[in-house]
């Protein structure tokens, strides 16, 4: 043995075991000679006992024997060692999950062994090292796993040994990309399995079901489907819904095997990455340059893949970050053909290129237009973190229990920062600075701009060399760092630009130490590959620091402000990049802006929009003192709220004069939400009042919005101005509990509220009721398609009792059963206001209808009932018939969808005789043959078949 093989078994601080097993596996590789030598000496320096055990046990001191003995699993491990070490390097994934799943590998042993410093084989070794320790039950478990893997791979491997070779480079690839949190900087090395939580998904349905927890294989699957000819599945959400941890949990499942093991391969894409690609590709370089290549038999590799699409899957983040817009007017269809990359991509996502093949799309709503929606599978929408999963994220995030709940329960106490939390990016900042959140006042952040702000002082304060609480000046002390990553972020934001070279980067002044400071991570350039690029760690940080630059900077005027606000006119004359040119010394605008000119994103330029409003509040102007002339941010402050009070206005005047008969209605789009936001963000009563004050409408509505809590707080602190009351619409929204307590300080202003389609539980109506209960002004609501059971209904029952103006509960296609009716109807024995009473699509059956009917048989104020689709058969049924024949005010029965016979359906019309006032009484999809349908038509015209 040499000396340098010595060094390499003696390494200092390494665990005696660690050493011994290096020794062994040195010895076995020098061959029989060394073996025997190996166990001589190990009798030479053992005690004369312990040697005698020791060689008893199995060890011989000599290898010349005839018969060997059966090898067990541990010594198979050893011999076969080069092969297993081969055979393992691309199913290690594969190799640790039925470890883990046996009981014998933990999360943190895998963790060890997946370090991204290592390759794959070296992790390989790591394994077998590690298998070796935990036994011979362990070693059996590889050994089995390894022949199963080999048997299932014979058949393709047989007719395709380069495919099966690439198939496992390319999983060994996706894993190392996938493995450790790459978002939000990605720098804490942080295992995705140990952080990922689920966020909340929803088909565009209008089901009741549509907050729920999809498998990948169920959201690449038919459910939902709205085209079955297309392939692309498109996931959307706003910025920082968690849409790319989503997708790079969805690659990290293929690459260990547990998810979407019916596609072969997976070609990850970034269109951030994208972005940099100037040369024209074919689609073979695009899969093989960007994502991996294949050491030999690229031609035969592309072949498979053209002939088996099915078996393929890409994906593609981050498509509203693409700079050219989605178009169809280029069409190509020949693989080999080669073309701009944005023309690839969009022809790829319609199918032209490689029909067959799955493509999964995340990208922000605002991007996706009907052009590109004609030509998808389906689309899923993220909605952020229920509060399950706010508290899940923050007990993951905090490995002290005790600091995870002072964290949630400083949430608990602040409603609007709990609402915040919904978006993951937030959720992570909350986490990130516990510290100063739990210095921070109860109340004290309510905004966006405030936790960012604080994220901000957390990154100076952690590089700090005086690790004690930041001073008052702590802005300007790091003043010169917020400006020049303040440059880069605005130019960036102006130009769609999210990845800086070196020149772009000098260019804006931003030096080594500005970069170590956290808010820019380096990023892999793909036209610049000798390069260091880098990208800020999240994009709403980009735009972040770009509002600072606008407000700080005094190379930037007010209209730098007026044309963040000016999206409308932007859009209409189609301006370029120059955007902020104009606003800009032109000495000072780097070359990202001047090369490449392009049209700058709405959304995010309404992001900055939103924070520039937030950090010219008025609560802020201390800090700006001593970083910028007070004169000039003071007018910059006047000049949004002058952009903000005519956007405002711009909407009043797009109300249409109401039609005769018909309540003045505005339906809003989702500009004016987000300068209902930027109004919140600036905290200015004043402007909020002045807004309101303008606003002539009966009814708002802002359906099919986007709306989640924090939308709600914005809303709730502007609408509570208004001079009347109004009926607000929030359908198809994600409001949830959270923004049901955030709408509370409006509804003294609401006649009625719709809120269909937004996730609500009983516990958002409890909040919701002790709320309204004393509002005489709140007189309906609805209700629809939410996740309601039974114990809201002691709520509605007690506003029932309580209050004798109110007119309409509808509560149709959630989860009541016949317990629930009984408590509505305790209520409505004592209610007579209630016209309109909707319970379609629950489960009250029979009984819940005779308890309604008793409860209604002597109504004088109920105009319309439904109990369609809730198992009614003709017990209810006859019930029903009493308040038909009772009730003085009663015009619509709606009975559809349930089980009545001829039974029931004899008994309506035997009480229709003694009510003219009833106008219809509908039977639809009932226990009735076609005969009978017939022959009770023509009893009374009023029963509608």
């Amino acid at each position: 043995m040499l000396f340098k093989d010595c060094q390499n078994v003696l390494v200092p601080g390494r665990a005696l075991y660690s050493n011994a097993r290096q020794l062994l596996d040195l010895v076995y590789t020098k061959g029989a000679d060394s073996c025997e030598l190996f166990f001589n000496a190990v009798k030479q320096v053992l005690p004369e006992a312990l040697g005698d055990t020791f060689f008893l046990s199995g060890c011989h001191s000599t290898l010349d024997y005839k018969e060997k003995p059966q090898r067990t699993s541990t010594e198979e491990l050893l011999t076969q060692r080069p092969d297993l070490v081969l055979k393992l390097q691309g199913c290690i994934d594969g190799a640790l999950r039925v470890l883990v799943e046996s009981g014998h590998f933990s999360p943190t042993d895998c963790d060890g062994i997946q370090l991204p410093i290592y390759t794959p084989s070296q992790q390989a070794r790591r394994l077998l090292d590690h298998v070796r320790s935990k036994g011979e039950s362990a070693s059996l478990v590889v050994l089995q796993y390894v022949q199963q893997s080999l048997e299932s791979e014979s058949s393709l491997e047989q007719t395709n040994p380069k495919f099966v070779k690439y198939q496992k480079k390319l999983r060994s690839s996706v894993s190392a990309q996938s493995r450790f949190l790459s978002t939000y900087g990605g720098t804490s090395h942080m295992p995705l399995d140990d952080i990922y939580t689920e966020v909340q998904m929803e088909l565009p349905n209008n089901s009741a079901d549509n907050y729920k927890s999809m498998g990948f294989e169920e959201i690449i699957g038919p459910v939902g489907s709205v085209n079955d000819d297309a392939d692309t599945v498109l996931a959307s959400g706003e910025a920082g819904s968690g849409k790319s941890t989503w997708l790079q949990r969805l690659h990290l499942l293929w690459s260990q095997g547990k998810a979407l093991q019916d596609f072969l391969l997976l070609f990850p894409f970034s269109c951030r990455r994208l972005n940099s690609e100037q040369r024209d590709l074919s689609v073979q370089e695009l899969l093989f340059q960007h994502c991996c290549w294949p050491d030999r038999g690229q031609e035969e590799i592309f072949q498979f893949i053209l002939d088996h699409p099915h078996l393929v899957l890409f994906t593609f983040d981050g498509l509203d970050e693409l700079k050219q817009s989605f178009a169809d007017e280029h069409r190509i269809c020949c693989p080999s053909q080669r073309a701009p990359v944005d023309v690839l991509l969009f022809n790829l996502i319609q199918g032209s290129l490689m029909k067959g093949v799955r493509k999964v799309v995340t990208s922000r709503p605002e991007a996706v237009g009907p052009a590109l929606k004609k030509h998808l599978h389906k689309e899923i929408h993220l909605k952020g973190f229920s509060l399950s999963g706010i508290d899940c994220f923050v007990r993951k995030h905090h490995s002290d229990p005790n600091e995870a709940a002072k964290v949630l329960e400083s949430l608990q106490a602040n409603t609007a920062l709990l609402g915040l939390c919904h978006s993951p990016v937030l959720c992570w900042i909350v986490s990130q600075c516990h510290k100063e959140l739990l210095g921070c006042g109860e109340g004290s952040l309510q905004t966006i701009t405030d936790v960012y702000l604080m994220i901000l002082q957390h990154f100076f304060q952690h590089h700090s060399t005086v690790k004690s609480a930041m001073g008052v000046n702590w802005l300007q002390e790091n003043l010169g760092t917020v400006l020049h990553l303040g440059q880069l972020a605005f130019e960036g934001i102006s130009n769609s630009s999210y990845i800086f070279s070196v020149t772009d980067m000098e260019t804006c002044g931003v030096t080594e130490s500005d970069i170590c400071m956290g808010f820019l991570i380096q990023s892999k350039d793909m036209s610049l590959a000798n390069s260091k690029c880098c990208e800020f760690l999240h994009i709403t940080l980009q735009c972040f620091l770009a509002a600072l630059f606008a407000i700080l900077s005094r190379n930037t005027g007010c209209s730098a402000i007026s044309k963040l606000f000016e999206l409308q006119e932007m859009k209409k004359k189609r301006l370029r990049g120059t955007c902020f040119g104009a606003c800009l010394n032109s000495t000072n605008i780097p070359n990202i802006v001047k090369e490449h000119s392009t049209m700058a994103e709405t959304p995010n330029l309404q992001i900055t929009a939103t924070f520039v409003s937030g950090l010219l509040s008025q609560r802020y102007q201390k800090l700006w003192i001593q970083c910028s002339s007070s004169v000039l941010v003071e007018k910059k402050t006047k000049q949004a709220e002058k952009c903000l009070s005519k956007g405002m206005q711009q909407h009043f005047r797009s109300i249409p004069q109401p039609v005769q008969g018909e309540k003045k209605s505005m339906h809003a789009m989702p500009e004016f939400v987000w300068l209902i936001k930027c109004i919140y963000e600036m905290q200015n009563s004043r402007l909020a009042k002045d807004a309101m004050s303008k606003l002539e409408a009966e009814h708002l509505k802002l359906t099919y919005c986007n709306i989640g809590p924090v939308e709600c707080t914005a809303l709730a602190y502007v609408l509570q101005h208004l001079k009347n009351p109004v009926g607000i619409q929030l359908d198809n929204n994600s409001v949830g509990d959270v923004g049901v307590e955030q709408l509370l300080p409006c509804m003294h202003i609401c006649n009625s509220l719709y809120l269909r389609n937004n996730n609500i539980t009983d516990e958002g109506i409890h909040k919701l009721i002790d709320k309204v209960i004393h509002l005489q002004n709140f007189q309906k609501i609805a209700l629809f398609n939410n996740r309601l059971t039974d114990a809201c209904t002691k709520h509605f029952s007690y506003l029932l009792k309580t209050r004798q103006n109110f007119l309409s509960l509808r509560l149709g296609n959630n989860n009541i059963t016949a317990e629930g009716a009984k408590q509505l109807a305790e209520g409505l024995k004592f209610n007579r206001s209630l016209q309109y009473l909707g319970l379609w699509g629950n489960k009250i059956g029979n009984e819940g209808a005779e308890a309604l009917a008793n409860a209604l048989e002597n109504s004088e104020s109920i105009v319309w009932l439904s109990l369609v689709g809730n198992g009614v058969g003709s017990a209810g049924a006859c019930a029903m018939s009493n308040i038909i024949r009772n009730s003085t005010s009663l015009e619509e029965l709606w009975l559809t969808e349930n089980c009545i016979t001829r039974t029931g359906v004899e008994s309506l019309t035997q009480a229709l005789k003694h009510n003219h006032h009833v106008k219809s009484v509908w039977l639809k999809n009932n226990d009735l043959t076609s005969a009978e349908i017939e022959e009770m038509q023509q009893t009374d015209s009023r029963l509608v078949f």
